[in-house]
């Protein structure tokens, strides 16, 4: 990242910095809603960074704790918490020089598909400030875009970074679970959350994670062997429009065949995703079920409806039906290692939808297909998740479009470093890579 070399050699001043995005969050995210708290002593700690990061301003998604600024999780529930301590990954940015200067608004715990919450309305896509940044990580993927942060930290589950990357027309990137370490996650050995960055680049998301790339033994994940870095000269590229099981939509799948045909040399085909769908159903239901229904049952209708929902589909499920799921997700697992032994690549929508608008409510259906429930157009995105695989989501603008589309760039697990240098090779192509919104603040 340019602007990180800057303030490495003086050119740029760190805590200036710190003070020109509050300025322009002060005077542009009363339209956008993208920051749900910011940092008043963002300069002073600019001042006293020091390291890889040296400085550089970072947004962090709300679910993240944050020591000394408010943490509220998008829910009312919470909204005067100040933590005394960072989440683990906070704390190893601010050790490498990350400056925390506001937290960006996602929906209550993340789940839902409008970045909305209590707290704070809706926040505003860049491109068309009447539509959706997406769920959840909305509010950093809106922020990183339109120039009032130059990187965020998001979490990813079943696509809450890819998403509204996808949607924001910036990179989004989830690493393989474990790259992040994560040492306080209270199911150790589950691979389905991990943190992400929304950055602008490839370049400077692989910048992100190299600066935060540490093992820590009490993440069992983060303690593997990983394949070393490095680029692919002459990759083996496949495509799929849907894994063979998603719903999405007409104007997507053209938009993925535009990019394909723009990069060349690609073959059409998936690995066998037949269960995967029904497996994350089950997986996700008792995960939530498990963290989040103690608040439900305490708290009741003082949480939001889309929160009830998610909680009750964990209602009576049994262990037999959740070892039938985390079967069905070590079968797909296998598969996909088995298909990326003969390809190096995968690409695929980052979003089954364009950006829907904030008055559309739960996306229901696509293309006139009723959808089963209101999670699964983000099958395409989940089900990579499921997978254990690094993935991307870059920025393609085919011709003629008005919105951004999301290009999901996957890799086999361990790949991070293959992946991310590939996509900073396709920004150098004609119609991939950033472009400035509508709604901009400026560069840095």
């Amino acid at each position: 990242m340019a602007l990180v070399a800057s303030l490495q050699s003086g050119r740029r001043d760190a805590a200036a910095l710190a003070t020109d995005c509050l300025g322009r969050i002060a005077q542009g995210d009363g339209v956008l809603k993208s920051c749900i708290s910011v940092n008043p002593a963002a300069a002073t700690e600019a001042r006293q960074a020091n390291g890889p990061l040296h400085g550089l301003p970072f947004g962090v998604k709300d679910l993240l704790a944050t020591r000394g600024l408010r943490s509220t999780q998008g829910s009312a529930l919470f909204q005067d918490m100040v933590p005394e301590r960072d989440d683990p990954l906070i704390a190893r940015a601010r050790e490498a020089g990350a400056v925390i200067l506001a937290k960006t608004n996602t929906p209550e715990f993340g789940f839902g598909a409008h970045c909305s919450n209590r707290l704070l309305s809706p926040t505003a896509n860049p491109h068309d400030l009447a539509r959706s940044s997406g769920g959840s990580s909305g509010g950093s993927a809106a922020a990183v875009a339109a120039g009032l942060l130059p990187a965020a930290i998001g979490t990813d589950f079943g696509g809450s970074v890819r998403t509204p990357a996808g949607f924001c027309g910036v990179v989004g990137f989830r690493p393989t679970p474990g790259r992040l370490a994560a040492p306080e996650r209270p199911l150790a050995w589950d691979a389905l959350p991990t943190a992400g960055f929304l950055t602008r680049s490839a370049r400077d998301a692989r910048m992100l994670l190299d600066a935060l790339l540490r093992p820590d033994a009490h993440d069992p994940l983060s303690m593997r062997n990983w394949p070393a870095p490095g680029a692919i000269p002459s990759p083996r590229i496949a495509a799929s429009e849907d894994l063979g099981v998603a719903p999405v939509a007409a104007s997507e799948r053209t938009a993925l065949q535009a990019a394909a045909k723009a990069i060349g040399s690609v073959v059409q085909a998936h690995p066998d995703c037949s269960g995967a769908i029904e497996a994350f159903k089950v997986l996700r239901a008792a995960h939530i079920h498990q963290a989040l229904s103690p608040l439900r049952d305490r708290f009741g209708e003082q949480l939001t409806e889309t929160v009830r929902w998610n909680i009750a589909r964990g209602d009576g499920l049994s262990a037999a039906e959740y070892l039938a799921a985390e079967r069905q997700r070590g079968a797909l697992h296998r598969r996909f290692l088995e298909f990326f032994a003969r390809h190096d690549f995968l690409l695929l929508p980052a979003a089954s939808i364009e950006p829907f608008r904030h008055d559309a409510g739960e996306v229901l259906e696509i293309d006139g297909q009723t959808l089963g429930s209101v999670i699964d157009y983000l099958a395409i995105t989940f089900i990579i998740s499921l997978s254990g695989c690094p993935a991307l989501s870059l920025p393609y603008w085919p011709e003629g479009r008005a919105l951004p589309f999301g290009l999901q760039i996957v890799a086999a697990p361990g790949a991070d470093h293959a992946l991310l240098d590939f996509a900073a090779g396709l920004e150098q192509q004609p119609g991939f890579g950033f472009r400035p919104p509508a709604f901009y603040m400026g560069d840095f």
